[in-house]
């Protein structure tokens, strides 16, 4: 019997190929897109979970005015002395980059750490070579993973090997460890060992960026520690760092997710944005179900003699259900195994999409496996059930006499239905969409305070007036300024007060070094005062340029107010000169923090260069030319300040690609979905087209007629959508300090896209429908 169904089933799908055709590929393009967001979404509600002892394992943070994901380095020598029962305590810096030299090649290599012994028995690192217990136990040594090994060794074994980086150390290479998964807040791609140059500060508050990693015994609570936590600082630093500063314990597996540490090596994500990427998957899911059971269902109709004549030779129902059910499950199957071909040929470019490295094991391990079963059943059990009933419930009388009669009678509400929520979450991805590419462009080019167009970065080097008046005679350049850092970089930051001024309390302002010229190329707008200027010789009170949050912070509103008062910041008394207008040096996450900057000659690190449009290429080899001549022993290595400022929120721009990306999917089977339904209705509703030509119809009568419902379901749709998006997308934006307003616009275009895209669908197939001879409809009929 099974036989013989699944010929049935294979002959029609192969006599009925385009409309087969069209519902393999509407399901197919909804797999895949299900199937992958599934395996992101895995991938980020995994993090850092793979570790074997991830429960029991903790950063330590600081809490001062602002919540900050890395400590003092004194603090983890005094952990180790004041909690001995801690099972493993570890420290770990990163920094974006290093210059290395392996024989006579010099290269600039990113992604360092630097670890201690403890830091391999914390974390479950998957070692290739070497000993994981002494490989970072002595001084210079580094840890590399395969990749880079590969890169910089080839095939040779680099265990052994000697690399020199920045020209300070020879670090020989103890072991080689595999690639860190993507699941996990670790970024590094080589480990030095901690005792090449850690740091030996006793002061609690020099924060530079390390990271303090505690795993506790079974049994021992985190609370119970983090409740000692505030007679520990006492005791090391003294009662008044107790009432300024906290240490707290983060679990390690919440760090990906945690939105009050922004200042890190990764970016946290949102879990909202990840469960509103899954249901992007379901919605997709659904919109290619309901695209399978309307044309399903009309194809039903249109097959309705055949099951006519099937009952009266004496088919039962259940048997008629069988072969509907068979006849869809292959469908399926033909349309999973499209799914997953399509995915293992992309797979390779979903990091560079998406953010996320997903792998072609990962698709045959348990879960994935149960998740590919369930989304098929739930495709099956959707798609199918529906249109199988339906032809089982067919009256074989009444079919035999008009094949095209009320077989389906009383459905038209349920399938209205249906294709009203497809529009309905084609409108919600549309108008999420756009929000999010509005807020992208807020943080990208909207009010960040300086600019950032044609400015290439790159250190000063050794001779800074050499450079000064090499780049001064360069044609290629337009401006340059010297400084600690460049508006988007946030290197220095430390305690500022105005006791006279009512401000006991003490609150942190970022310090900048900068140069005369700083101002006026990043075009930052003097609201008061004097800017700063070159000097030769020391202030005995240092004179000081602030932004408009460090007088605000002052109590004082009028820029003009402050000229002249002095404050106290780190160790030292300072005059303010001059008030300029907020800039962004942090990301529009958080918000924009009291700012001085100040003349030093001694503190340029940093050239910001303004190039020419025209010929930068040229330019930027020419600097690289002279720059090199000047600094022999090391290499040049810039960066463009836009790119540094969009770097910034990569998380919310794979958010903004991984939602285009599949809204576009979306619309795509929309479309699928609609032609292939409207092509149904032509062809059931042909005697009535033709008897309306004959009439006196024209193509426009005809198109209209078959647009009007569409466009109906699409309005009602948009005005559930309005205030579902609005809720949604209101509550992700409250997760940025500055963030765009939603208006009407956002609404409006989701509203007119949807309707170019049915309208221009429906238009051609039913133009189509329209322009047929009339007569042969008739007599077809």
């Amino acid at each position: 019997m099974l036989k013989h169904y699944f010929r049935i089933a294979t002959r029609s799908m192969l006599r009925y190929k385009s409309y087969t055709a069209i519902n393999i590929f509407g399901l197919g393009l909804g797999l895949v897109s299900c199937i992958l967001i599934f395996l992101i979404v895995r991938n980020e509600l995994s993090y850092d979970q793979y570790h074997g002892q991830a429960d029991r394992t903790y950063r330590i943070t600081s809490l001062g005015l602002d919540y900050n994901p890395s400590v003092s380095f004194a603090v983890a020598p005094a952990i180790r002395n004041d909690f001995p029962e801690l099972e493993h305590i570890s420290q770990y810096y990163y920094w974006q980059e290093s210059m290395i030299e392996i024989g006579h090649e010099r290269r600039i290599i990113k992604d360092i750490g630097a670890a201690d012994g403890e830091f391999a028995r914390i974390f479950d690192l998957e070692w290739l070579a070497g000993d994981p217990k002494s490989a970072l136990a002595v001084p210079n040594t580094i840890v590399l993973t395969k990749s880079i090994a590969k890169q910089y060794f080839g095939d040779k074994n680099p265990v052994g090997e000697v690399i020199r980086m920045d020209n300070n150390w020879d670090l020989k290479v103890t072991g080689i460890i595999k690639d860190l998964p993507s699941n996990t807040h670790l970024t590094f791609k080589s480990l030095v060992s901690w005792e090449t140059f850690h740091d030996k500060t006793t002061n609690f508050w020099s924060i530079q960026g390390g990271y303090l990693y505690v795993t506790l015994p079974e049994g021992l609570s985190a609370r119970s520690i983090e409740g000692r936590l505030p007679a520990f600082i006492k005791k090391n630093w003294g009662e008044e760092i107790e009432k300024e500063g906290k240490l707290l314990l983060q679990p390690l597996t919440d760090i990906h997710y945690d939105q009050r540490y922004i200042n890190q090596t990764s970016m946290p994500r949102s879990k909202k944005s990840i469960y509103g990427l899954a249901a992007v998957g379901l919605f997709i899911l659904v919109i290619a179900c309901i695209n399978f059971v309307n044309i399903a269902t009309a194809f039903a109709v249109k097959r309705s003699k055949e099951v006519g004549i099937r009952k009266v030779i004496g088919a039962k129902p259940i048997q008629i259900i069988k072969s509907a059910l068979l006849e869809i499950i292959l469908q399926v199957l033909m349309a999973l195994i499209l799914a997953l071909g399509s995915l293992l040929l992309f797979m390779p470019h979903t990091e560079n999409v998406f953010g996320v490295r997903i792998s072609s094991n990962q698709l045959f391990q348990a879960d994935v496996v149960i998740g590919l079963l369930l989304i098929s059943l739930f495709a099956v059990l959707i798609s199918g059930l529906y249109p199988a009933l339906i032809q089982s419930r067919f009256n074989q009388l009444q079919i035999l006499k008009s094949p095209f009669s009320t077989a389906v009678k009383g459905r038209s509400t349920l399938k209205k239905g249906l294709i009203g929520v497809q529009f309905l979450v084609t409108q919600l991805l549309i108008m999420s969409t756009f929000i999010v590419a509005q807020q992208m462009d807020f943080f990208l080019n909207k009010d960040i305070g300086f600019d950032k167009e044609s400015i290439i970065t790159f250190g000063v080097g050794k001779n800074p007036e050499g450079l000064r008046h090499l780049l001064s005679k360069q044609p290629g350049v337009k401006d340059f300024s010297f400084a600690s850092a460049a508006p988007a970089y946030n290197m220095r930051y430390m305690p500022f007060s105005a006791p006279h001024l009512g401000m006991d309390e003490v609150d942190v302002t970022e310090a900048k070094v900068v140069d005369e010229n700083y101002l006026s190329m990043f075009k930052i707008e003097m609201l008061a005062g004097l800017p700063i200027a070159k000097k030769t010789t020391k202030d005995s009170i240092q004179k000081i340029v602030v932004n408009k949050t460090f007088i605000t912070r002052l109590g004082i509103r009028d820029p003009n107010d402050a000229l002249g008062e002095q404050v106290i910041v780190g160790d030292r008394r300072a005059e303010i000169q001059g008030v300029v207008a907020d800039f962004q040096s942090e990301s529009k996450h958080k918000k924009i923090r009291a700012c001085f900057l100040y003349y030093d000659p001694e503190g340029f690190y940093q050239a910001s260069v303004k190039l020419q449009s025209g010929n930068i290429k040229e330019t930027i080899t020419a600097i690289n030319k002279e720059w090199s001549i000047l600094n022999p022993e090391s290499l040049f290595n810039y960066e463009f300040l836009d790119n540094k400022v969009a770097r910034l929120y990569e998380r919310e721009q794979t958010l903004y690609s991984t939602f285009k990306v599949f809204t576009i999917i979306a619309i795509i089977i929309s479309c699928v979905g609609l032609l292939g339904l409207v092509s149904l209705m032509a062809v059931q509703r042909v005697k009535e087209i033709g008897v309306r030509k004959v009439l006196g119809a024209s193509v426009q009568n005809i198109v209209a007629l078959f647009l009007k419902d569409f466009v109906v379901l699409i309005l009602m749709a948009f005005v559930i959508a309005v205030p579902v998006a609005w809720y949604a997308m209101h509550g992700w934006l409250q997760e940025f300090a500055y963030q765009i307003n939603i208006v009407p616009l956002h609404f409006i275009v989701a509203l007119l896209t949807t309707l170019f895209v049915a309208g221009i669908t429906v238009f051609v197939r039913s133009f189509v429908a329209a322009t047929g001879n009339p007569i042969k409809a008739i007599k077809e009929e």
